[in-house]
């Protein structure tokens, strides 16, 4: 909101509207998993921007979902990139050129998995 450079009745109106969205819209404010699994899934909005934005620049990208949270979460504390307190890990995401071509997965043809709905 400073960086939006907002008046104090901006601001009040925009906490107005993210306590409605959090107590009626989508009810998560009393639930912090459900608040929590929310916010997970927004930072999934902009991770598939990211790997998209890399693939158009020639860089390679993958999400990472398995590995030990709270071990990452260690590291990234011990270096100052996350304050535990207040912030938990939702997703990560490596980004860099391959070494050798890889050679492509097997897969079903998109015609055995996709339907198409007129």
């Amino acid at each position: 909101m400073d960086r939006r450079g907002l008046t104090a009745e901006e601001r009040a109106g925009a906490f107005e509207r993210y306590r409605r969205f959090q107590t009626h819209d989508m009810p998560i404010a009393d639930d912090e998993r459900a608040l929590f699994d929310w916010a997970s899934k927004q930072t999934y909005i902009a991770l598939g921007n990211m790997l998209t934005g890399a693939a158009m620049l020639g860089i390679d990208s993958c999400a990472i979902e398995g590995m030990e949270y709270a071990v990452v979460e260690k590291i990234l504390a011990e270096d100052g990139l996350l304050d535990p307190e207040h912030y938990g890990l939702s997703v990560a995401a490596t980004f860099g050129y391959r070494v050798r071509d890889i050679s492509p997965k097997p897969r079903r043809d998109a015609s055995e998995t996709v339907i198409w709905a007129e």
